[in-house]
């Protein structure tokens, strides 16, 4: 039987790589985006044109009904769910703890936090046996800076990933016995438009020789060590992580 698998935030950067990883492994896609329609639909498309089965679709996950109209599409197109990476994930513009304000904080955590939980919520009712299921498995997207704190850049992003490890381990105990995996990935210095968002592009190049290995990581490279925790080679793997950083 054919998977299907949920990534959002897949418009771009490690998603998009996940996606066309996943298809390229015979995953059905879900290409889930907030507001980059285009950049979706040619993550949809390149799978696709690769003889692939994708769909995107709308959702911002920091939005409670939003989140469960997404999944209610999923359950119309394919019936099923095998699969979730919970990868969409939000920062700011890099600055100070004495500068932030609570809005800002509210924004990243709802995105980086919230949503997570609400996506593995309606997952976990869709995969579990408890629920009817017959299992699947998570990989939340987290970071090195839930580790190494992001001091004077974003440490309010940093929370939000260390939350994201409490959410992995506490999750993966709870539905262990239900058929479900739960897995983490934390990206160290990866070479995405992100660095963009916290305004400064060229924040890889900069840093890379913090890294032991001497460059930043490319998405691909991220996107593999994911598909690895979802596959059938991590049958006996569960609430673990997987540091994607170059040793740094």
């Amino acid at each position: 039987m054919t998977r299907t698998i949920l990534i959002t935030g897949a418009g771009r950067g490690i998603g998009a790589a996940c996606a066309l990883h996943a298809a390229r492994l015979g995953y059905r896609v879900c290409v889930n985006y907030r507001s980059d329609a285009a950049s979706a639909a040619a993550v949809v498309a390149a799978i696709e044109d690769a003889g692939g089965s994708a769909f995107a679709v709308q959702a911002d996950i920091a939005d409670e009904s939003a989140v469960v109209a997404m999944f209610r599409q999923i359950d119309t197109r394919f019936g099923r769910l095998d699969a979730l990476v919970n990868n969409a994930g939000i920062l700011a513009r890099q600055t100070r703890v004495d500068q932030m304000d609570g809005a800002r904080i509210a924004r990243i955590l709802a995105t980086n936090v919230t949503g997570s939980f609400l996506c593995a919520r309606e997952a976990v009712l869709r995969m579990s046996t408890r629920h009817g299921g017959s299992g699947g498995a998570i990989v939340n997207v987290s970071s090195r800076a839930a580790v190494l704190g992001s001091a004077g850049e974003y440490v309010d992003y940093a929370a939000s990933k260390a939350a994201l490890d409490a959410l992995t381990v506490g999750l993966s105990k709870e539905v262990a016995a239900e058929g479900i995996r739960v897995n983490g990935v934390r990206p160290g210095l990866i070479d995405t438009e992100m660095h963009a968002s916290g305004g400064e592009p060229g924040r890889v190049a900069r840093l890379q020789s913090s890294v032991p290995m001497g460059r930043g990581g490319a998405a691909d490279e991220v996107a593999a060590a994911i598909l690895w925790l979802l596959s059938d080679a991590a049958s006996y793997t569960t609430g673990s992580f997987i540091d994607v950083s170059g040793g740094r």
